[in-house]
């Protein structure tokens, strides 16, 4: 419990990265016993070095968690070690100051490095619709408002699309590739697809993808995390070097012969599709890590158009507790991966662990260099995924509460299920349109994934 922790840093509320600082953990705990007749900081700092060891199981190799994030920490470790009566009034506390930062300004959940103004757009666009709590999207569903609600969800993610096209063709000719880059669920694919129908709209029609899933070296070389399994989520379980070679060849106007990579074997072959790139067209990258600077750091940066997605929700509970983003596009992951890869939610709940480790290193860091930002989440998904999954969640909750190993599946199946409890469940997907995002996780879509 005396080694090093693996975090160096943690994100703030305002989307700001500081130094960690275990002391600032300990006073909190401190200061919650203090309130409720504690007077022993030593044991403040046994509980934070706890804390502590507990990050160091969940976030490995520089990852960087949020507040919230070691906050849910802090709050499981206090109740696991008997301490109940300061887990209570830490989180009195917890609740107390989201009530006076709300009481202060309208509360705008910020994290990830998103900037606030695009946040605040997000939460005064569901304000404005009544979707922006649990409760007021259960009232919509009530009054036989679901499918208008549907409508305009998708109308204004399609608006946000049309507006990312208008800013590449002010580009031209200059930009020659295209790189839709986000985390996992966050609909890059479909978002890329929309983004080329809105470019050939326009009259750009000479747009060639690439895909970047076929970079993957063989999965033995894949690096594994600490249960054995192989991650596929960090940017080094790509061929980075051969990208990069192909892509400079491309913008050069040479033909290349990209891999195919074989997800049921785990194997790649090489020199397999032949691509060429002519002096009038672009290059579109749907890629989990197209900010990642070693991805395409053979191309200048004024060919380059970057366009950033994200799941980026203002939907509350009860308790003011915003959905996290990262919660949403596990749930739509779950969905996916049970039709798409043969996985069982479960198995995505307790894999998420890294696919976010990843997320904070890999992608996060390099969200101030993009070009434009498009919201993916959908307020009306949130009844499907309800009734499609919610029965995992106390399930995930009883196998990983007392397993060391599988607290952060634990913490984030607790979350969820506490979240969604309350909601309306909706069965009925049919005023989903067959080419809207949502499709792309729950299937049933026109287009090819």
């Amino acid at each position: 419990m005396t080694s090093a922790c693996s975090v160096k840093q943690i994100i703030k509320r305002d989307g700001t990265v500081v130094p960690y600082d275990r002391d600032r953990i300990t006073t909190a705990i401190f200061n919650a016993a203090t309130s409720v007749g504690g007077s022993d900081r030593e044991t403040a700092e046994y509980l934070a070095k706890c804390v502590e060891k507990s990050l160091n199981e969940i976030y490995i190799d520089g990852s960087t968690p949020s507040v919230e994030d070691i906050q849910d920490v802090v709050e499981e470790i206090l109740i696991n070690k008997d301490h109940a009566t300061t887990a209570r009034a830490f989180i009195i506390y917890r609740h107390e100051r989201a009530r006076q930062r709300e009481a202060r300004a309208v509360h705008v959940e910020a994290s990830d490095n998103i900037p606030y103004k695009k946040i605040y757009e997000v939460l005064r666009w569901n304000m404005d619709h009544r979707c922006e709590t649990v409760e007021g999207i259960n009232r919509i569903i009530a009054n036989g408002n679901y499918p208008q609600l549907v409508h305009d969800c998708n109308e204004r993610y399609y608006a946000e699309v049309a507006r990312g096209a208008e800013q590449i063709i002010e580009r031209l000719p200059a930009v020659r590739m295209v790189i839709i880059a986000g985390p996992s669920s966050s609909g890059k694919t479909t978002t890329m697809i929309k983004m080329s129908e809105k470019l050939k709209e326009a009259g750009i029609n000479k747009l060639v993808g690439i895909n970047i899933d076929h970079y993957f070296f063989d999965l033995e070389m894949h690096p594994k995390d600490e249960f054995g399994d192989y991650d596929y989520e960090t940017p080094e379980a790509l061929d980075l070097p051969l990208i990069n070679q192909h892509l400079e060849q491309l913008l050069n106007g040479e033909t290349i012969k990209t891999p195919h990579y074989d997800f049921k074997t785990g194997t790649r072959e090489l020199n397999v599709h032949e691509l060429r790139l002519e002096d009038d067209q672009i290059l579109l990258i749907d890629s989990l890590h197209g900010l990642y600077d070693a991805m395409t750091s053979s191309i200048p940066r004024e060919n380059k158009f970057r366009l950033y997605i994200e799941t980026l929700g203002q939907v509350q509970n009860m308790d003011g507790v915003f959905m996290r983003w990262a919660d949403n596009r596990l749930m739509r992951r779950m969905i996916r991966d049970s039709w798409h890869r043969n996985l069982k939610p479960l198995q995505t709940l307790t894999h998420w662990h890294y696919v976010r480790r990843s997320e904070l290193k890999y992608i996060i860091p390099f969200i101030g260099n993009v070009d434009y930002l498009v919201n993916s989440a959908l307020p009306y998904e949130l009844p499907i995924l309800k009734n499609r999954l919610f029965k995992n969640f106390p399930e995930g909750m009883a196998l990983y509460r007392d397993d060391p190993k599988r607290q952060d599946a634990y913490i984030r199946a607790k979350r969820v299920f506490e979240f969604l409890d309350p909601m309306t469940e909706m069965a009925d997907d049919s005023a989903i349109p067959d080419n809207a995002l949502l499709r792309e996780f729950i299937g049933g879509s026109t287009y090819k994934y």
